[in-house]
């Protein structure tokens, strides 16, 4: 960790005594910061020119960035964020798995991942796996705090917090128009039109991501989604000129999901054949979603010095994923995970998944059906003022907070007849699981920032008390009369204190660094021990000769890491929390943007480069019989978090066009946890994937669009959860147009 921390000061330092014509860089860069700042009372900063003055690091990806290639994958969109790691599973970003600086990756559910303030998880507490993740085609921006400057928000507080800052209101009568259509049958339609009086204003949305899907059916059929959003946002204000200004903002979101999605993958010999192949047992696979969002946020502007957001939301999110679960021939019952890692254990099993005949009944296929809520209140009180030299800001928060998860699953039964699946016994609603899981907590933090000349101080606390049960009722007990119940609760009370600083030695350098502490709730089992770290970050922010960046080292210190039985992770799906002992996490982020012709004004040749280094190391000896776990030694590294991963981009652009070329390398990880080499049947391969987009100006409101994702169309694996080998997306090639208004 010194080793990192000294490279960090160096590079600084040595930047430092080469810079030349720093102010009026800076100066530039605060001007050009003006026009992308979020007006909202739910973002967590608004701007990049705010986060680049935080007390810990900060990202922000303004509307050009978002604008640059038109992912509609979260997936790409992070690859460009120091410090993020994430494994792929579908190819088109529907359910990422992400990481912040080393916290378990699966299905997200270790980040505090936020829509416009408001925790946006199916039930951030009680279940907080990201089946349901916004659509990052929709956005204005997306907000990434690691590090102390993001107690703020919570419940989990050890890597950091993802906010997405959906489409704002305008100022005035506007509208837009993206249309994309290419390989796979893959399209992409957003539009958008709003409108500002005086004490009004209004935002309708409508965005439709579809494709048939890149991977082959063998029993035919589409691999793909269809997925569609809605948003409606209407503002209420008071005059310019009232004394006291108030608004209040309403927001309707509403989304639907078909997806013929599965967990099934591929053994290493039928993926090394043809890694886009799905076996015919999959055929059934499909997952449908609706998700539903209301808010409601009131702003009290007493002065320019005092304000008052409070925020009342709901969030109600229903899914049933109808997919293989495991497969029972002549007596003997074995999951899809074990089989595809086994497939010589099992050639009677493995024969009829990929389309050769059963008797009855030898495909379980489950009915993953499962509804959510989440709602709560929250208010933030934001007070501003000054003494002398010494600026002071104080952020008080409330949040009171439910959610819960409503188990209601059943199994069917499939035979396999020359390769097409046929229904032989229907399950009953609810004779698989029949429970309910919940969550009741109160939260509270307050964070002070002083700022005295070059120095800024922010020290903060958090406070999280919260109530977690389950209800279960038992497969029998179908109409829940309570006749065969059994209940369990788990309670939490913990402070979390942090504290960070930013020292600005000249307009042109800056260091930052804190320490706070990490916290993750833990599950419902009585006396279940949360998961608690010791976080540290020292870095640095440059601006001189051209070249911007930051450099940041980090070092996270588990006292007890969480791992959760997820299915989407080779486990059985209970969702079980286990105590997986101590973890010693720590690394290295580097950020750099240069643009070689800045003394140009008709043309732009910007260069960007970002890399993550992360090293893990188990402390202590555990075996977890289910999931990415395993038997765990002590010093073996945690599984799916590479040590190393670039990103690296260029583009070259004009008032006319503009062309971006984004290469990303993801250094090759573990699929268990372990040491030493890697053991060819726990390892995924290093890759590198080139994207390219490129836009060309007709007029000023219209724009023909092109982009190639993998355009050297490598063939990569993304991982081997939930079940066997997964394939990224091969070459695509897309068209459109965009128009604004």
């Amino acid at each position: 960790m010194k080793k990192l921390l000294l490279f960090s000061l160096c590079l600084t330092f040595t930047g430092f005594l080469k810079a030349q014509n720093r102010e009026n860089e800076t100066k530039q860069d605060s001007i050009e910061n003006l026009r992308e700042v979020v007006i909202s009372a739910n973002v967590f900063f608004g701007s990049k020119f705010e986060a680049r003055n935080r007390t810990g690091s900060a990202y922000f990806l303004a509307p050009k960035d978002l604008q640059k290639h038109n992912y509609t994958d979260i997936n790409r969109v992070f690859r460009q964020v120091p410090g993020v790691n994430i494994y792929e599973e579908d190819g088109f970003g529907l359910r990422p798995n992400i990481s912040l600086r080393g916290t378990s990756p699966e299905r997200s559910s270790k980040i505090t991942i936020m829509e416009d303030g408001v925790l946006i998880a199916p039930a951030p507490y009680s279940a907080p796996a990201a089946y349901y993740f916004p659509s990052v085609g929709r956005m204005q921006a997306v907000e990434v705090l690691k590090g102390s400057s993001q107690i703020q928000f919570g419940p989990n507080t050890t890597g950091g917090a993802i906010n997405f800052i959906s489409s704002q209101i305008p100022e005035d009568f506007s509208g837009s128009l993206n249309a994309n259509y290419g390989s796979f049958n893959t399209s992409n339609l957003h539009a958008k039109v709003g409108n500002s009086y005086e004490n009004v204003g209004y935002m309708l949305e409508y965005q439709n991501y579809r494709s048939d899907g890149f991977k082959n059916l063998d029993s035919g059929g589409d691999t793909g989604f269809n997925k569609d959003d809605l948003v409606a946002k209407l503002r209420l204000n008071t005059s310019s000129g009232t004394q006291i200004r108030q608004s209040l903002d309403l927001k309707f979101q509403y989304s639907d999901e078909v997806s013929d999605e599965t967990y099934l993958g591929l053994t290493a010999d039928d993926y090394a054949a043809d890694p886009f192949r799905r076996y015919a047992g999959s055929q059934k696979d499909q997952m449908n979603a609706d998700h539903l969002q209301y808010m409601a946020t009131h702003t009290l502007n007493f002065n320019d010095y005092f304000r008052i957001t409070t925020t009342g939301y709901r969030n109600e999110f229903s899914r049933n994923w109808y997919k293989l679960n495991d497969v029972t021939v002549n007596g003997e019952n074995v999951g899809i995970s074990n089989l595809l890692s086994n497939p010589g254990e099992f050639p009677d099993a493995y024969n009829v998944v990929t389309g050769g005949n059963s008797d009855a009944s030898a495909l379980a296929v489950k009915n993953n059906n499962r509804e959510y809520l989440s709602q709560g209140v929250q208010t933030k009180l934001d007070y501003h003022w000054a003494t002398g030299q010494v600026s002071h800001d104080l952020e008080v928060g409330l949040r009171y907070h439910v959610d819960e998860e409503d188990r209601f699953q059943w199994v069917d039964d499939y035979q396999m007849n020359n390769g097409q699946m046929q229904l032989s016994n229907a399950g009953v609603p609810g004779s698989n699981a029949n429970r309910i899981s919940d969550a009741k907590a109160f939260a509270a933090h307050a964070l002070y920032k002083l700022k005295y000349k070059k120095w800024t101080f922010t020290p903060g606390l958090r406070y999280e008390n919260i109530t977690l049960g389950r209800t279960d009722y038992g497969t029998a007990d179908l109409d829940r009369t309570g006749s065969d119940i059994s209940t369990r609760e788990n309670k939490i009370d913990v402070f979390i204190p942090g504290i960070g600083f930013n020292y600005k030695s000249h307009p042109g350098l800056s260091f930052f660094g804190g320490v706070h502490k990490g916290f993750a709730p833990p599950g419902n089992s009585t006396g279940e021990d949360a998961e608690e770290s010791i976080n540290i970050e020292l870095g640095s922010r440059f601006n001189f000769a051209g070249f911007q960046g930051e450099v940041v080292g980090f070092y996270n210190d588990y006292s007890n890491l969480l791992g959760s039985d997820l299915a989407a992770t080779g486990g059985t799906g209970t969702l079980d929390q286990f105590n997986a002992g101590e973890v010693l996490v720590h690394g290295l982020e580097v950020l750099l943007n240069y643009d070689l012709l800045k003394s140009s004004s008709d043309f732009k040749l910007p260069l960007s480069f970002s890399y993550t280094y992360t090293n893990t190391e188990f402390q202590n000896s555990f075996d977890s019989a289910d999931g990415i776990w395993g038997m765990v030694n002590e010093g073996d590294e945690m599984p799916y978090i590479p040590n190393h991963q670039f990103n690296a981009g260029i583009s070259f652009e004009h008032n006319k066009f503009e062309t971006h070329l984004s290469g990303r390398y993801m250094g090759e990880f573990r699929t268990m946890a372990g040491s030493g080499v890697i053991a060819a049947n726990q390892k995924i391969e290093s890759n590198f994937v080139v994207d390219l987009s490129a836009k060309y100006h007709l007029t000023e409101y219209l724009s023909l669009t092109a982009n190639a994702i993998n355009l050297l169309d490598n063939e990569y694996a993304v991982a081997r959860v939930p079940a066997g080998l997964r394939p990224g997306h091969p070459f695509g090639i897309y068209g459109g147009i965009s128009a604004r208004f």
